[in-house]
């Protein structure tokens, strides 16, 4: 078996169902191993036994298979393991940190389809990096046999961590113990996990859940893909909000450590419009602050950053990258309150710097709450935030054996083309890929051509300010691309 191949990224990522064992495969015996060894890697960093670690599950319909398999490999290396249950991915890193434990697991394959499955590790200073998993997975393929002697206790650790968000909205939305009385948000949990978020948090302070949709936990997921990213899932919010006249309307992915909401009009708030808002509440409490997000955010966003007095880090895609450089900027003395992916990631200083969707709306309910005491809207925040007129995304297959070596030739040859185009911009610095801002000619837009961290495709992102813009770029693009026959576009 491949053990190396099962990593994604920080994170454990394999099949959960399926009569025959498909490739990547967690079988029992597999994720015994994984387990194991992550008890193996908290003993040489912490040097503690016995071992607490916490073990909770999204609702798919392999995780309790996978738990239990999870459960076994802990205690047969002398383990106390804590049985959490039905879990948020957030809520497990409190779990470690309050319980307390020595570290945790969360079973989840987060918005990917239902015969997905995956194991994410936590310490109390937080998630475990790609270099970590490399060292487990390792470990994982040629672990001795363990001693036993561990123990398992159950502990519904989510009753917990919903009154601390709860306590977080009384904090700043004031007007004192049921400070949502009077709101009425429609909450779409997508059958994941979060459907808690409406009957644990909001509820209990005054608001009105009964718009609410799809908030029963179910594996099958029946209703749409439980990602705020997917625009079959975020229509059906923006729904309804109008149907039932909402003030506010929330989704969440499968293990709630990414969201995104609707305004009362029905419009949706993601991507861009997330960020905004993230960002305009994030320097609230730190002025001047420098807020990270990925590389595929607008133009439009550093404008309205920057006019709060802040400083917008264009970094790289992916939520473990963001959050990587948010620390990294900590550590040298910079203020960085926010750390933010367009995906719903959203990384506050303030909470640990853990991506935590179910922090984000309880920050966003309680500005909402403040906001509508002067009249106003929440959505009245991000007012100046220059859209584009039209955006699109293109992917690339590269199909050449050595798909990277080729994608970064390719970024290399565009650079040095960009840089020939009158009215073309080479950005000042590129974390990731090439990034151009066109002229006038093309809309006043820009374009981002990557490659992909982990598979054989190179996307490209385009943005303009005037229909046709887009189209613009592209007459200009297309013939350049068609110069390399590995590429081929999806």
């Amino acid at each position: 078996m491949d053990w190396a191949a099962f990593r994604s990224g920080s994170d454990i990522r394999g099949c959960g169902l399926g009569d025959t064992e498909p490739p990547l495969y967690l079988s029992d015996s597999a994720v015994e191993a994984m387990a194991g060894a992550f008890a193996l890697w908290l003993t040489e960093q912490t040097a503690q036994r016995p071992l607490r670690v916490a073990v909770g599950h999204d609702c798919r319909l392999s995780s309790e298979r996978i738990k239990l398999a999870c459960l076994r490999g802990l205690t047969a290396r002398g383990v106390q393991a804590v049985d959490c249950g039905l879990s948020s991915t957030p809520a497990m890193f409190f779990a470690a940190l309050d319980l307390p434990c020595d570290g945790a697991i969360q079973i989840t394959a987060s918005h990917h389809p239902m015969d997905r499955n995956g194991l994410k590790f936590f310490t109390p200073k937080g998630g475990l990096e790609g270099t970590d998993i490399a060292r487990l997975l390792e470990a994982a393929a040629s672990l001795p046999p363990g001693e036993g002697g561990g123990t398992v206790t159950q502990a519904h650790y989510m009753a917990r961590y919903a009154a601390r968000l709860r306590d977080v909205i009384r904090a700043r939305a004031g007007g004192g113990e049921r400070p949502l009385e009077g709101c009425l948000i429609a909450v779409d949990a997508g059958n994941g996990v979060g459907g808690f978020f409406a009957s644990e948090v909001l509820a209990p302070l005054g608001a009105d859940i009964s718009a609410g949709q799809f908030l029963e936990p179910d594996g099958r997921f029946p209703n749409h893909a439980p990602n705020p990213e997917n625009t079959a899932a975020m229509e059906s919010i923006s729904r309804r909000v109008r149907e039932t006249g909402a003030d506010f309307g929330v989704i969440f992915d499968t293990d709630v450590d990414r969201a995104g909401c609707v305004e009362q009009s029905g419009m949706e708030i993601n991507r861009n419009r997330l960020v905004a808002l993230a960002a305009a509440l994030a320097l609230e409490s730190c002025p001047g602050g420098t807020i990270v997000t990925d590389s595929v955010t607008s133009d439009g966003l550093t404008t309205y950053i920057e006019s709060l007095g802040g400083r917008h880090l264009r970094y790289r895609r992916g939520y473990r990258n963001v959050i990587d450089k948010q620390l990294e900027l900590t550590a040298q003395g910079v203020a960085c309150p926010l750390a933010i992916e367009t995906s719903g990631h959203a990384a506050f200083a303030e909470n640990h710097f853990l991506d935590d969707g179910a922090y984000l709306i309880a920050l966003l309910v309680a500005a909402l709450v403040r906001m509508r005491r002067e009249g106003k809207r929440l959505e009245d925040k991000i007012a100046s935030l220059e859209e584009p007129a039209e955006e699109r995304e293109l992917r690339f297959t590269i199909h050449a054996e050595d798909f990277r070596s080729c994608g970064e030739q390719v970024i290399a040859d565009l650079r040095a083309f960009a840089a020939g185009q009158p009215g073309w911009r080479l950005a000042a610095r590129d974390y990731e890929g090439v990034r151009v801002s066109a002229g006038e000619g093309y809309g006043n837009g820009w374009f981002l051509l990557r490659l992909s961290v982990h598979d054989p495709v190179m996307p490209l992102n385009l943005e303009s300010s005037r229909p046709g813009g887009i189209d613009r770029m592209l007459e200009t693009l297309r013939p350049f691309l068609a110069m390399y026959p590995v590429l081929a576009e999806k």
